[in-house]
């Protein structure tokens, strides 16, 4: 099973542009099982050749693997601290914010920051936001949520930025219009540069060491000096100073 392992880790390089090789092997063979148990392969040569065959199980195939999971303001008072330094360092020291959310999901990410910049007044501030998924990224730009998805927004936000309809929420057009959204892969493609700050969170968590290291690396050549790297609430960076951040709390980084 190893080798079947390696045959399809290499075809979905090859085939869908996507390194799955970067990934803790333990957690994605278990997905890649699963998944393919569900569309009623047995063997992943069998599984390869219907990805390639049938768009729909190619669909959850890259739906399954990439992990989706996500809400507006996750772990709400990360993004309370978040939003300080927006205000007491980032508005000080840069003119014009350019802002990148990697691995945005279904866009609450991205749309928390608008909001959080809408809420202080800070109009000048680019946002752009990256995933691998292209179904996904379909529905971060269509900008509909369920209120499960909703739970840490104030009541005051969700009167003012959204529109209900039915059981969906649809997010207002102010902050659907402070984001593009555009595809991109951490592990294959290049990193756009001069960005103030990076949000990369709940995403190096999968990846093994060296993988998790070229990013970190990667994502401080992408800031600006003295630019902020907001990640995830369970991933710490044990030496920031060899990848040139500074420390300023578990989950913020400065580049020096």
């Amino acid at each position: 099973m190893e080798l079947e392992f390696d045959f399809f880790k290499s075809w979905v390089k090859e085939k869908l542009k996507m390194d799955l090789g970067a990934y803790k092997e333990k957690q994605l063979h278990r997905r890649i099982t699963t998944v393919m148990n569900s569309s009623g392969c047995r063997d992943l040569r069998a599984y390869a050749a219907l990805i390639e065959k049938d768009s729909n199980v190619r669909k959850i195939f890259l739906d399954y693997i990439t992990i989706n999971v996500t809400e507006f303001y996750r772990n709400k008072e990360i993004f309370d601290e978040f939003e300080e330094v927006i205000q007491k360092v980032l508005v000080p020291r840069f003119q014009n914010l350019k802002v990148w959310s990697a691995a945005c999901s279904i866009g609450a990410e991205p749309y928390s920051i608008a909001m959080i910049l809408e809420k202080n007044r800070i109009r000048n501030a680019k946002i752009l936001a990256t995933d691998i998924d292209d179904t996904i990224l379909m529905r971060a730009k269509e900008g509909k949520y369920k209120e499960s998805e909703l739970k840490n927004v104030a009541p005051s936000e969700l009167s003012h930025y959204f529109q209900q309809s039915g059981s969906e929420y649809q997010i207002a057009d102010t902050i659907k219009s402070r984001v593009q959204f555009k595809k991109h892969d951490l592990l294959l493609d290049r990193y756009e540069k001069n960005f103030h700050t990076v949000i990369c969170r709940n995403v190096t968590i999968y990846f093994k060491n060296e993988a998790k290291n070229e990013v970190y690396r990667k994502i401080n050549e992408s800031l600006e000096k003295g630019g902020i790297f907001f990640t995830g609430a369970t991933e710490a960076i044990y030496n920031p100073a060899s990848f040139g951040f500074r420390k300023l709390s578990t989950f913020l980084y400065e580049k020096v």
